[in-house]
């Protein structure tokens, strides 16, 4: 799906610089975030002897009991997925 937006502006500053600065700026803090999840990831799957994956097909099936940990674990892993799909669509940007 290809979407637009239009952006105008009344100063005499050009915009297409702050814009490209501002997609970077944000990228760089979901890399950060990115790489925080991912090490919280490798603590619960160091700990639990599990892939995150194998965790996540498991838990959602019902075959783990919740536990604080576990709900911690299971949001982490949609934190990383959000994350991810939001760097994917900045690195995707084109500005014209």
């Amino acid at each position: 799906m290809i979407q637009q937006v239009t952006i105008t502006t009344d100063t005499p500053v050009e915009l297409k610089p702050l814009i490209e600065s501002a997609i970077q700026s944000e990228l760089r803090m979901l890399e950060l975030g990115l790489e925080r999840t991912h090490q919280r990831l490798q603590i619960f799957e160091e700990r639990y002897s599990l892939t995150s994956e194998e965790f996540e097909r498991r838990f959602e099936a019902g075959e783990i009991d919740e536990s604080l940990d576990y709900i911690e674990w299971a949001g982490e892993i949609k934190t990383h997925r959000l994350l991810e799909a939001y760097r994917q669509t900045l690195q995707e940007v084109q500005l014209n």
